[in-house]
């Protein structure tokens, strides 16, 4: 894996899981009763962006690791993925 490809690989992980995580502990203005003038009631009341963003980096890590391990130590090789499709 070079470099590019090992910087693009994280990045796609940390977007993917920060999506996965940003529903998780969410509650509405609605389910609030403070709704701020001119936001719509299902809005976020608390987004914790930044708890979140960390828990990303963290998981996007050890999964990214993990990835690398695999495709570095050669476990699964392209020559394995290709006779995986015949």
């Amino acid at each position: 894996m070079s470099l590019t490809g090992g910087i693009v690989l994280y990045s796609v992980l940390w977007f993917l899981v920060l999506f996965v995580l940003l529903p998780f502990g969410q509650q509405s203005q609605a389910d609030v009763g403070q709704i701020t003038p001119g936001t719509p009631a299902g809005a976020p009341h608390e987004p914790k962006l930044k708890k979140k963003m960390l828990w990303a980096t963290l998981i996007a890590a050890l999964v990214w690791g993990v990835i690398a391990y695999v495709i570095i130590g050669g476990i699964i090789t392209r020559a394995d993925l290709e006779a995986w499709t015949r």
